[in-house]
């Protein structure tokens, strides 16, 4: 007999198998978007501008296998760097199992639909601006968007 409380709400993060974590991931494509860091005061500015690899319609990477060879500055989540990483989004999968938090009912895990992440507007599907590969670092700057440090408001409760 299975257990009915869902692996992520049972499990720590670290206690997961390899299905499992990569379940977790809810395919937003929101941690694909450059970030800049003021190195003074440590505080995280989101922009518009995807990574190379990402497919900006199904916010998933068009490399995942070989993604960390090909963009230097890929981060691969791990159950140890997860909690330091404060530039997830607040709706990420891997953040709120290990803040204690349970999944929104767009993920996929609770939906059963990988479709639901983009009707409740969490995803970055129509609203990636560039790619890094077709603009200079330097631009950065002026591709900074508050959006995706937000939880949309259709995503906080399930219509209807």
């Amino acid at each position: 007999m299975s257990d009915p409380v869902p692996f992520w709400k049972r499990k720590a993060l670290a206690e997961m198998t390899a299905a499992e974590w990569e379940s977790l991931c809810d395919g937003c494509g929101r941690c694909c978007l450059n970030k800049l860091e003021d190195e003074e005061t440590g505080a995280i500015y989101h922009t518009d501008v995807a990574c190379r690899l990402l497919d900006d319609v199904t916010c998933r990477c068009r490399d995942y296998a070989d993604r960390q060879r090909r963009v230097d500055n890929c981060d691969r989540l791990t159950p140890d760097n997860v909690p330091r990483l404060k530039w997830l989004p607040k709706t990420c999968g891997y953040r709120l199992v290990a803040e204690g938090r349970d999944l929104y009912w767009w993920h996929p895990l609770v939906s059963g639909d990988p479709e639901t992440v983009h009707a409740a507007g969490v995803s970055v599907r129509g609203r990636v601006g560039l790619f890094e590969d077709s603009m200079g670092a330097d631009e950065l700057e002026d591709r900074i968007v508050t959006w995706p440090t937000r939880i949309p408001p259709r995503a906080r409760h399930r219509a209807g």
